[in-house]
């Protein structure tokens, strides 16, 4: 049997790996990035959103998925993945996108359609970033799929039960929409567990694309309303655009190292067992 095939027993034993996942449990179970908009404006967020109109909330969602689809196309598709391991740049992911932020924070929601794709593109960068630093490459469609999951963990759809929120919830979704579309895709399309798709033809690529797009874009978009929301607050204005901005990004790269940190542990030694010392962790199973 050779070295790749032989896992080991339990994470519990391995000091330093149990030190990154109770790294990865603290970003991933810290406030929520509603909350650290919210306590910016000082205003709760869900009042905000309501008084929005149905027309507008509509609006933003399909300017959401429409963003997050290109993002994808140009951000992923175009980053070098010849460097795994290679040191993530969070800094300038910033940077760029505070400026982006400053550009559309008091232009109402014609600026949002414009600001919107440029700072969702920034982000999947450095979500790729991270995920290439942890190891991963960017070639991987699992890889790639794990990239769009993280743009998951920023807010909560409709359809959540409030009993079952979390880490490993979010992630549930993109899991149950690849089971699908590996079913459809079993004619030309090698699976290995779930989320990995190998052998995909562009045609296959472009209906996988649009099918994760579209689940993740239903929470992406509740994170990016309240951004909205945040940013019509009348003493906010330009200024907030870059703060929301920069609060915005670094949330989701706090995300990204923490998923990636996972997903390189459940490499290592099976889904499961990560996911179990990970609530152990997080206090959720005893």
């Amino acid at each position: 049997m050779s070295d790749l095939t032989v896992m080991p027993s339990d994470i519990r034993s391995h000091d330093q790996d149990m030190a990154d996942l109770q790294r990865a449990v603290a970003l991933l179970e810290a406030p929520t990035l509603t909350a650290k908009m919210a306590n910016l404006i000082g205003s709760p967020l869900e009042f905000v959103v309501r008084k929005l109109p149905s027309a507008v909330s509509s609006r933003i969602q399909s300017v959401t998925e429409a963003a997050l689809y290109k993002a994808a196309q140009t951000a992923l598709w175009s980053m070098d993945s010849k460097q795994p391991g290679k040191s993530a740049s969070p800094r300038l992911h910033k940077l760029a996108a505070a400026a982006s932020g400053a550009l559309g924070g008091a232009g109402g929601l014609p600026a949002l359609a414009i600001e919107l794709p440029l700072s969702t593109t920034i982000i999947m960068r450095a979500v790729a970033d991270i995920a290439r630093s942890e190891g991963f490459d960017l070639n991987d469609f699992a890889t790639r799929q794990a990239c769009l999951e993280v743009f998951a963990l920023g807010g909560n759809s409709g359809e959540d039960d409030a009993s079952e929120t979390g880490y490993y919830l979010a992630r549930g979704f993109t899991t149950e929409v690849m089971r699908h579309l590996s079913a459809e895709l079993a004619g030309g399309v090698a699976t290995g567990g779930p989320g990995v798709l190998l052998g995909l033809g562009p045609k296959e690529a472009g209906h996988w694309l649009a099918k994760i797009v579209e689940k993740v874009a239903m929470r992406f978009g509740v994170v990016v309303s309240e951004k909205f929301a945040a940013q019509a607050v009348p003493v906010i204005g330009a200024v907030a655009g870059a703060t929301l901005n920069t609060i915005f990004i670094g949330y989701y790269q706090d995300m990204a190292r923490g998923h990636f940190i996972v997903k390189r542990l459940e490499r290592k030694y099976g889904f499961e067992p990560v996911r179990l010392a990970y609530g152990s962790l997080a206090g959720r199973i005893s």
